[in-house]
């Protein structure tokens, strides 16, 4: 147990000055953000500009701050969607050579080595399924329907009935070589601390809008990764977020 814990800690900066990480040997960075079928049909979201929602107080978010399991039978609005995308995963800019992205979350590095997957149950105008997140357009990305979806998600999360019940429920991969692109054996430490700022922040914008979530990390790994049909390996599930609307 002792020597699990030594993930935790800060020793593999000590070998990072001399590592020869891939950026260091000089090779091209992993893209920021998968690619997808030129042809591919996206999904317009509201944009950051245009937000109506997402205005109650952070004093007010921060102090009703809490995990919720119970959900409405309410659908989220495509805007609230939005919102909470931006909020997690939102550009802000893009840099000239580009090479990385500053979001709305920070990342070591401004790696942000997540990509964003929807497990669609109730949002207005979108159907039912699998979604992925494109933050550099901020679009939607529909990548098929899913059979019983609250069974499998729920069966997913080992049997945590309330993850079937959400309006949506977030899924977010890493695909860690982009943070071992620059960082090496340092990346996975970061990775981990980098997915709590991705879901505190979904957190307070779920409080915004009148919504909950509940961090969940008790999932079946195989289960989750091929539910969003990412390869265990290169690309695997790092945490679980339902969302719905609270009374």
């Amino acid at each position: 147990m002792k020597e699990q814990r030594k993930f935790l800690k800060a020793y593999r900066w000590d070998r990072f000055a001399s590592e020869q990480t891939a950026q260091r040997q000089h090779l091209p960075p992993p893209p920021l953000q998968k690619p997808y079928p030129t042809q591919a049909e996206l999904i317009d979201l509201v944009a950051p500009d245009d937000f109506q929602v997402g205005k109650t107080p952070l004093l007010e978010v921060i102090r009703s701050r809490k995990s919720h399991r119970a959900y409405t039978q309410a659908s989220l609005s495509l805007e609230e969607l939005s919102f909470l995308l931006w909020a997690t995963q939102g550009i802000r800019e893009v840099s000239p050579d580009g090479k990385y992205t500053k979001r709305t979350v920070p990342s070591g590095g401004a790696r942000h080595s997540f990509e964003t997957y929807l497990l669609v149950n109730r949002v207005e105008r979108l159907a039912p399924g699998l979604y992925r997140y494109l933050p550099i357009e901020h679009k939607l990305l529909f990548l098929r329907p899913v059979d019983n979806l609250a069974e499998q998600v729920s069966a997913g999360c080992r049997d945590q009935k309330f993850v079937g019940n959400a309006a949506v429920v977030f899924v977010w991969t890493t695909l860690p070589y982009r943070a071992e692109w620059r960082y090496g054996l340092v990346a996975h430490k970061m990775i981990a601390m980098d997915a709590g700022h991705v879901c505190q922040n979904l957190y307070l914008a779920c409080g915004a809008i009148g919504a909950g979530t509940c961090a969940v990390d008790a999932y079946n790994q195989d289960k989750m990764d091929a539910l969003v049909g990412v390869d265990g390996e290169d690309e695997f599930v790092v945490y679980v977020a339902p969302v719905g609307k609270i009374e």
